[in-house]
C-alpha cells in the first residue's frame, strides 16, 4: 500500500537523429519541457537515423550503449553539439564523446563493433515509420504526432497543450 498520491506521468517520445542539426536546435525546447514538468513528463529518446547522414546509425547505437551506462540524454546532447565534426571524422567522435563524459569509451567502441544495439535502433526506426515519422525531430505525445523537421515554430507550445490536457485527467 502506498499512501502518497500518484503523480500522473506522460510519455513524450522524441524521434531524433544524432547527426541532425535540427535535433540539436530542439534541445532548448526539451530542456524547457524538463524544467516545466519535471518528472511528470518522461522524455524518451527514440532513434530515427536518416540515410543522408552516414554516421547516424552508429551514433544511435552508441547512444544506446551510453543509456545502458546511465547517460543516454547527456550523450545524445553532446553528440548533437558536434554534428559537423561527426560528419567529418566519423565514429571516432562517438568514442571521444563517451570518454569526455566519463563513460566506458572502450565499451562504446565494442558495442559499435559487435552491434549489440542494432536491433533496438532498428525497432525504433520501424516503429517511427509505422506511426508516420518522416523526419527529425518528431514528437509523439498522447497519440499526437508533431513533426518539427521542417519548422519547430509552435511545436513546444503544442506539446505543452497536449501534456497539460493529459496531466489534468
Amino acid at each position: 500500500m502506498n499512501d502518497s498520491p500518484t503523480v500522473p506521468r506522460v510519455l513524450l517520445d522524441v524521434w531524433c537523429e544524432l547527426q541532425c542539426p535540427d535535433c540539436f536546435r530542439a534541445l532548448g525546447d526539451l530542456d524547457a519541457l524538463r524544467e516545466k514538468y519535471g518528472d511528470r513528463v518522461e522524455l524518451r529518446l527514440r532513434h530515427f537515423p536518416l540515410e543522408k547522414h552516414a554516421h547516424s546509425f552508429a551514433a544511435a547505437q552508441a547512444a544506446e550503449e551510453a543509456a545502458v551506462q546511465g547517460s543516454g540524454w547527456a550523450y545524445a546532447a553532446a553528440v548533437l553539439a558536434r554534428t559537423d565534426e561527426l560528419g567529418a571524422r566519423g565514429e571516432e567522435v562517438l568514442v571521444e564523446v563517451a570518454r569526455e563524459l566519463g563513460l566506458d569509451a572502450d565499451e562504446v567502441d565494442t558495442a559499435l563493433i559487435d552491434g549489440r544495439h542494432i536491433l533496438a535502433v532498428d525497432a525504433d526506426h520501424a516503429e517511427g515509420k509505422a506511426i508516420g515519422v518522416r523526419g527529425t525531430p518528431t514528437y509523439e505525445i498522447g497519440g499526437v504526432l508533431l513533426d518539427a523537421s521542417k519548422s519547430q515554430d509552435g511545436v513546444r507550445e503544442r506539446v505543452e497543450e497536449v501534456a497539460d490536457r493529459l496531466l489534468a485527467r
